[in-house]
């Protein structure tokens, strides 16, 4: 038997699974049908494709993303496993050479879409095949009351009761209620299955929600400060995209725009524009993203509210698939409740459909106006308990707050309601408060009611947003659906007629904030911007996106790690065997070209490094938290200071005299305590009088920037370390 491990680091790169995968593909490699929820960027492709390297035969995976279809083949073909994909984009050349491959058993992995389940010509080609295992991707399709709900997926079941032989049948999604779970299992008729649900949490994730009167100003106060990051900006309408991309195009960002009325192959165009980071920066509708595998997005931004938390929390999901700190934020507008409305009117024909749709928006309308933590929210929405009332990762955890009673107000609010016969929706209970003069006031009499009015001092977009509040907070019931109405609940009467106070939090600033927090990573920025521009030079050269080369984390811990040798690459997360033999030798030699001009303490960087891989292996959000280096260096200190030499620390900390007396130097220049006394100590090394001239010389005739243009003119036993020193000495500027 493979060891599922080896398989890992031999294709991937890595040393250890993520949270669930191991239990998925042992599960799938004994034969179990198997269930996997988990969130976007948890690694749910791994938990199909290593047991499709471990079986004999070919799996079949059926996906609804033609984009995710080439990504994940041309990832899978630069790890050295052989995969193709069946769609609508091939020619009819191609799919008979494929399809003759495929008789051939030449493919581990074969990806189609699910359209294809229902052609004469693919059924024929699966009676041929050797199929080890089925894989459906974005299993939640399969039902009406998930997203993206696609009658296609309904005929999997059918067709696996079609072949000679039922294979191991494996489902993924990274949202699904306990409703769309269920009706997963039995749509695709799953046989007892192992099911595993992951942590929907996705901690490397910033969430806010803004509520800002100039959105456009906003994003462009955001993008202002990360310019150079990647980022998607959705817009619920193709007109809004356009005013979006036009903006940042006139400013000159390096912006480009997705939606369904440009041409395929303007949409295609700039899908690659953005995926080969040639733009940074993509305005898109929904119709963007599905499967895209950029793993380097460090901000979502919602210039709307999304139709629903599904796919609200799928499309926030596409940043920081990489592990690292990334933000998602809703710029949230009353507006954006009547442009969904508009959509869900337009795009459901039948009445549960609208129904089911209305129910997810009024949870997303809920989301954005919660004072309680948004990540919190979202796990609950999905099922999964949190205890913690606080993430501190998220606005309303760690915002500028405070606390506003809104008692009396509520009461008039609810007051308002229980006079109006709890049959109207927020619109009309606002008009009241405010005391419209408008027509239909006198009609229904409304004007002769005690609460008429009684709110005129506020604004239309206040009242509104105090009822929001009310209902995101159980203190309102909405029931109806296309034009949601008002009843009061249980909970309001504690607030009508009992003592239970209602505060609402609001931001003590409305300014601009942005929240992309700095990542944890110490890392050479020099060398990280190097390897970036060689990857860039392959990508090119190779027709493939860069992060299908090597991700951004392999890049950083390069930039941390400094490989030299194949030994040293191996030990870099996500450079496996394949890559390493097709990319290695470009990053290993930059590598050395650029510690030959550069006075770096390797020893200690990777000390440093390899301390925190060998604590954090498992560590879910990749991230390299390095020790401080006053810590490492503290410990040096310590030592000294009970009197052990410069040789016996070294000794006791496995770690080259060189890194030691460069803690040293660390002490004299930012003054540690008794810096004196260790300037005696380090000077017992009596260099010559003549090396400390020449040094002296040299430093001031060619400047101190660049330790290795002294060092090749001075002698030979000088090192780099003297160097150091004789300019801290003696003040050398």
């Amino acid at each position: 038997m493979q060891d599922i491990k080896k398989i890992l680091k031999k294709y991937y790169g890595y040393d250890n699974f993520r949270s669930g995968q191991e239990d998925i593909i042992k599960n799938i490699i004994s034969g179990k049908d198997t269930l996997g929820i988990m969130p976007t960027g948890a690694g749910k492709s791994i938990c199909y494709q290593i047991p499709a390297v471990y079986f004999e035969g070919t799996t079949i995976v059926v996906s609804p993303l033609i984009s995710l279809m080439k990504d994940q083949v041309d990832t899978l073909n630069e790890i050295g496993i052989s995969a193709t994909y069946i769609n609508s984009s091939l020619s009819p050349n191609m799919f008979e050479i494929i399809y003759s491959n495929a008789k051939l058993g030449k493919y581990k992995i074969i990806y189609v879409a699910p359209e294809r389940l229902e052609t004469d010509s693919f059924i024929s080609l699966l009676k041929d095949i050797n199929i080890s295992q089925i894989a459906i991707d974005e299993a939640h399709c399969v039902s009406q009351w998930g997203h993206d709900f696609r009658t296609s997926y309904r005929k999997i079941a059918k067709v696996i009761d079609g072949l000679k032989k039922r294979p191991v049948v494996s489902a993924f999604t990274a949202t699904a209620t306990e409703v769309v779970k269920a009706d997963i299992i039995k749509l695709l008729e799953l046989k007892e299955p192992f099911v595993l649900i992951t942590s929907f949490d996705r901690e490397n994730l910033y969430f806010s929600v803004e509520k800002v009167n100039d959105k456009i100003k906003y994003i462009e106060n955001y993008i202002k400060k990360y310019k150079d990051k990647s980022g998607i900006i959705y817009c619920a309408t193709r007109k809004r995209v356009d005013e979006v991309y036009n903006f940042l195009n006139e400013k000159g960002y390096l912006v480009t725009s997705y939606h369904a009325g440009l041409s395929e192959n303007q949409r295609t165009k700039s899908q690659e524009e953005f995926i080969f980071d040639n733009k940074n920066i993509m305005v898109a509708t929904n119709a963007f993203g599905m499967g895209i595998d950029k793993s380097n997005i460090r901000y979502v931004i919602h210039f709307n509210m999304p139709a629903s938390m599904e796919n609200y929390y799928q499309e926030a999901g596409r940043a920081g698939r990489d592990g690292c700190e990334s933000e998602c934020i809703i710029l949230f507008s009353r507006a954006d409740i009547v442009t969904n409305k508009f959509l869900i009117e337009q795009g459901h024909s039948g009445y549960i459909e609208r129904t089911i749709e209305y129910n997810k928006l009024n949870s997303m309308v809920d989301y954005c106006n919660t004072d309680k933590c948004l990540r919190k929210y979202i796990l609950e929405y999905f099922g999964q308990l949190d205890n913690e009332e606080k993430c501190n990762n998220c606005i309303n955890c760690n915002s500028n707050l405070e606390l506003v009673d809104m008692t009396i107000e509520a009461k008039k609010i609810l007051s308002c309601i229980k006079r109006m016969g709890q049959k109207y929706g927020s619109s009309v209970v606002t008009d009241v408060l405010r005391g419209s003069k408008g027509a239909k006031m006198t009609e229904l009499k409304f004007d002769t009611l005690s609460t008429y009015g009684i709110m005129k001092e506020y604004s239309k977009d206040t009242v509104r947003e105090m009822i929001s509040y009310l209902v995101s907070e159980g203190y309102l019931d909405v029931y109806g659906t296309k034009y949601p109405l008002l009843k009061l609940s249980e909970t309001s009467n504690n607030v009508l007629f009992g003592d239970e106070k209602v505060f609402i939090k609001r931001n003590i600033q409305k300014d601009y904030q942005g929240n992309i927090k700095e990542e944890y990573i110490e890392i050479d920025n020099e060398l990280f911007e190097k390897l970036k521009i060689i990857r860039k030079e392959l990508s090119i050269k190779n027709n493939i996106p860069p992060f299908i080369i090597f991700a951004d984390n392999s890049l950083k811990e390069m930039s941390i790690y400094y490989p030299i040798n194949k030994e040293d690459m191996l030990n870099i997360t996500g450079v496996g065997e394949q890559k390493y033999e097709k990319y290695g030798k470009y990053f290993i030699n930059l590598v050395k070209e650029y510690l030959l001009s550069k006075n770096i303490d390797v020893d200690l960087a990777r000390e440093k490094f390899m301390k925190v891989r060998n604590g954090q292996k498992d560590n879910v959000k990749n991230n390299i938290k390095l020790e401080s280096k006053e810590s490492t260096y503290k410990i040096t200190y310590d030592m000294y200071l009970l009197g052990k030499s410069i040789e016996e620390i070294a000794k006791e900390r496995e770690l080259a005299i060189s890194t030691i007396q460069g803690h040293f130097m660390k002490f004299l220049e930012e003054k540690w305590e008794n810096y004196e006394n260790i300037d005696d100590y380090l000077f017992q090394t009596q260099l010559k009088k003549e090396y400390i001239d020449n040094i002296i010389q040299v430093a001031k005739q060619n400047g101190i920037k660049s330790f290795k243009v002294i060092k090749n003119k001075v002698p030979e036993e000088v090192s780099y370390f003297d160097i150091r020193y004789v300019i801290w000495k003696y003040g050398i500027k």
